[in-house]
């Protein structure tokens, strides 16, 4: 296991070009993000087609494809993965809502997050609402992406930011407040 410090220095090296960097960071990396796949994933259905191994994988092909991306630290190598990885599972769970023509589903709370994960219907809802709450503070939408599709920490996702852990923890409350409110008053329409 890496200190974070390491991470940080690792991935500043890799984004200045050291190659070798990469080969120090793959296993700890691999690591990090298959705990986070099957964090996301413990709540599926028994043979979802879906694995936190495919997860990773087209998670991992996906952060490769990050060229341009001058990563400042290990938290914020962890929020472009949390941004990843949800893409990830809304593209798996609108394929799958598809393919069952809007069957429909009950609608979850915030609390009901992790839950979310395993039925698709609720997944979906949950990004359009934080799509719809990006468009007038994404901030809001970009803290609650890290804290419960990337598992990062409230340090970390202040961190990222640029704001304080206080700050952190106001801009999560309003955001589940609205996002609670808003995924609520969606279920009666």
């Amino acid at each position: 296991m890496l200190p974070p410090k390491d991470v940080t220095q690792l991935l500043l090296d890799y984004s200045a070009g050291d190659k070798a960097a990469i080969d120090a960071l793959l296993p700890y990396l691999y690591s990090e993000l298959r705990k986070l796949a099957a964090s996301q994933l413990k709540f599926e259905n028994p043979g979802h087609t879906l694995q936190p191994t495919a997860l990773v994988h087209e998670a991992y092909l996906r952060l490769a494809d990050q060229t341009r991306v001058e990563w400042r630290n290990r938290a914020h190598f962890f929020a472009i993965a949390a941004q990843v990885m949800r893409n990830i599972l809304v593209d798996h769970a609108r394929r799958h809502r598809a393919a069952k023509r809007g069957a429909g589903g009950k609608k979850l709370s915030l609390d009901d997050v992790d839950v979310a994960i395993g039925r698709p219907a609720e997944i979906v809802d949950l990004d359009d609402a934080l799509k719809e709450l990006a468009q007038f503070d994404e901030r809001k939408a970009r803290a609650v992406e890290m804290r419960y599709f990337g598992g990062l920490s409230i340090e970390e996702i202040g961190e990222v930011l640029g704001i304080s852990v206080a700050t952190v923890g106001r801009e999560l409350r309003l955001a589940q407040a609205w996002l609670l409110r808003q995924m609520t008053s969606t279920a009666g329409a």
